[in-house]
């Protein structure tokens, strides 16, 4: 409590403080530091130090003891200058499982989970006894993972170039109980055999353009990976990367699944079809946004 009051933010000073206002304070604190979605933010800080779900704190409305206070108010701290709450505590929700999260690592969005959503709709539609999938930048591995909880019988191979990357996600298929996923490090195909094809290549790639990273929120530009945010000066040098070099380990009825950003749509499916491949779909997110590209090869 002592720390937050140094930073310049006024608190409560009662030795015992009940849940609800807890979550009050932390929610004006956290909108003061520019902070958005601060309730749900001030209520996942006091129900993680409780151990208890968020319903809880409505419910019962428990007292908070000074150790848990102390607790709360050193992650209110960091949290106020900005550091993501999910490196924080250390993981986040995803698809409905439980995420480990480092810095060093991007945190999952959740836009990604219908990447997930279509690439399961597309697998189920496959008729082959041997399916295999190849996650591409897996970070987490959540993509990986969330797919491979769905199909526990088939082959799931996962790539990075970041070692901290690789060792997360591992960390997170263990968490998970997941046994079907491999992680090799390596940037995109390198890793790979040539003898391998997949009837599935998802990718949530680098997408950003390099002259609008400074331009995120201080959460992302100052605390996440650059390397994983930044796709070149059109955004779009990983999507180049990826068409150029997926024919190569791709079925002649596999499909490329993959999360894009706002606008670049038009523009990928060019990059698609100049390379020989054909748009299947392109699918929005809940805001309206068209967020994923379903490629396949031309078929003549």
């Amino acid at each position: 409590m002592e720390c937050l009051q140094k930073s310049g933010f006024k608190i409560d000073s009662q030795k015992i403080m009940q849940a609800l206002v807890k979550v009050r304070n932390i929610k004006k604190l956290l909108e003061n530091a520019g902070v958005t979605d601060a309730l749900k933010e001030s209520e996942l800080i006091v129900s993680f130090c409780l151990n208890k779900d968020r319903i809880i704190i409505y419910k019962d409305n428990p007292e908070i003891l000074p150790h848990v206070e102390k607790k709360i108010d050193s992650i209110v701290l960091r949290r106020i200058q900005r550091e993501p709450l999910q490196y924080i505590i250390g993981f986040t929700e995803f698809y409905g499982f439980k995420i480990k999260t480092v810095q060093g690592v991007l945190i999952p969005r959740p836009e990604t989970e219908l990447l997930v959503e279509e690439s399961i709709k597309i697998i189920k539609n496959i008729n082959n006894d041997e399916i295999k999938v190849l996650d591409l930048c897996t970070g987490t591995g959540c993509i990986a993972i969330a797919i491979a909880k769905n199909f526990p019988e088939i082959s799931i191979y996962a790539t990075d170039i970041s070692s901290e990357a690789i060792q997360c996600a591992r960390e997170n298929a263990e968490i998970n109980g997941v046994n079907n996923i491999i992680f090799i490090k390596g940037n995109l195909f390198d890793p790979l055999i040539d003898s391998i094809f997949f009837d599935v290549i998802v990718s949530n790639p680098p997408y950003i353009k390099t002259s609008e990273i400074n331009n995120l929120q201080l959460e992302i530009s100052k605390w996440e990976p650059i390397e994983a945010l930044d796709g070149g000066k059109d955004g779009l040098d990983y999507y180049r990367k990826i068409l150029q070099n997926a024919k190569n380990y791709l079925k002649p009825d596999g499909f490329i699944i993959f999360e894009m950003g706002e606008g670049q749509a038009e523009q990928i499916t060019k990059i698609a079809e100049e390379k020989d491949y054909s748009i299947f779909s392109i699918k929005r997110d809940y805001s309206g946004i068209e967020r994923i590209a379903i490629i396949n090869l031309n078929k003549y």
